[in-house]
């Protein structure tokens, strides 16, 4: 099993713990293929909304991708991205500022947001272990 941080304003990632799914990258499926049944999926909000959001910077969800492979979902107006079912956590969101030290993946790094600019990262388990430890997930 594998843990991963995906990238998604806080607005969507609240849609998709509502309804049980999670998408990356804008829907696309080759990033969530990556990710595999019983990998733990940890969310990063950089901002609360996609588009003039403000700045948040936390983590916002956590959860264990269900069975079953990555499935188109048509939202309409031609827009059909691919999703995974996710069981959510309970789980407090998290700033990531206080992690910062603490966190393989960004440990020493003066420019640590870039590395999420792909919108999918691979992290160790010490990184998992201490972020769900910081949101309280259970």
């Amino acid at each position: 099993m594998s843990a991963w941080i995906a990238v998604a304003s806080a607005d969507h990632v609240a849609l998709g713990r509502k309804r049980g799914f999670m998408q990356v990258c804008h829907g696309k499926l080759g990033p969530l293929a990556r990710i595999k049944p019983a990998d733990t999926v940890i969310y990063y909000s950089p901002t609360t909304r996609m588009a003039g959001g403000e700045r948040l910077q936390a983590f916002t969800a956590v959860g264990v991708v269900r069975n079953g492979d990555p499935y188109p979902h048509d939202m309409g107006n031609g827009f059909v991205p691919f999703r995974r079912d996710v069981d959510w956590f309970v789980a407090h969101q998290t700033p990531i500022r206080p992690l910062l030290a603490r966190l393989d993946l960004t440990r020493g790094k003066s420019r640590w947001g870039a590395v999420f600019r792909y919108g999918i990262v691979k992290i160790s388990d010490s990184d998992r272990d201490a972020i769900l430890e910081a949101m309280a997930a259970n």
